[in-house]
C-alpha cells in the first residue's frame, strides 16, 4: 500500500563541484507530511532546505546516511531552485560546500535536509561521479 502513495514522487537533483546527481527520492518523512497536507489532515510549512553529502546511500528512513565529520564539513543552505516539470526539480546555480581541511571520505550520495544539522531528510539520492 505504501507504494501506492508514491504519487506525489519528486526526483531532486543537485550539483557537487560540477558533478550532477542522479534521480532521487523523497524521505518517508516528508511524503507523510505531503499526504496529510493533500489530504486535508495537517499543513505543511515550507522548511529552509540545506544539502548534506554522504559516503554511503541513505534509505527512505534516513537510515544509513554517513556524513563527513569535522574538516570543514558543514550542511549548505539552499534556496534557488527551478520549477518542477515531469515529477523532477533542479537547483538554479551551482550548490558550493567549503574546502575540506582534511579527507571527508567518498563522497557517493546526498541528502536534502530541513534543518542545518539533525533535523528530517527531505530527500535522497546517488552523485553521477563519486568524488
Amino acid at each position: 500500500m505504501k507504494k501506492f502513495f508514491r504519487v506525489l514522487i519528486v526526483t531532486m537533483f543537485v550539483v557537487f563541484a560540477a558533478v550532477t546527481a542522479q534521480a532521487g527520492s523523497i524521505s518517508d518523512y516528508l511524503e507523510n507530511e505531503l499526504l496529510d497536507h493533500v489530504f486535508g489532515n495537517g499543513t505543511y510549512t515550507v522548511p529552509s532546505i540545506y544539502i548534506a553529502l554522504s559516503t554511503a546511500d541513505p534509505t527512505d528512513d534516513a537510515s544509513g546516511l554517513a556524513e563527513p565529520s569535522g574538516n570543514g564539513y558543514a550542511r549548505v543552505a539552499h534556496s534557488s531552485w527551478n520549477t518542477a516539470a515531469s515529477r523532477a526539480i533542479d537547483n538554479n546555480g551551482t550548490i558550493t560546500f567549503p574546502q575540506a581541511t582534511g579527507s571527508w571520505g567518498t563522497i557517493t550520495h546526498y541528502a536534502i535536509f530541513d534543518a542545518a544539522t539533525a533535523g528530517n531528510m527531505l530527500a535522497h539520492g546517488s552523485l553521477t561521479d563519486s568524488k
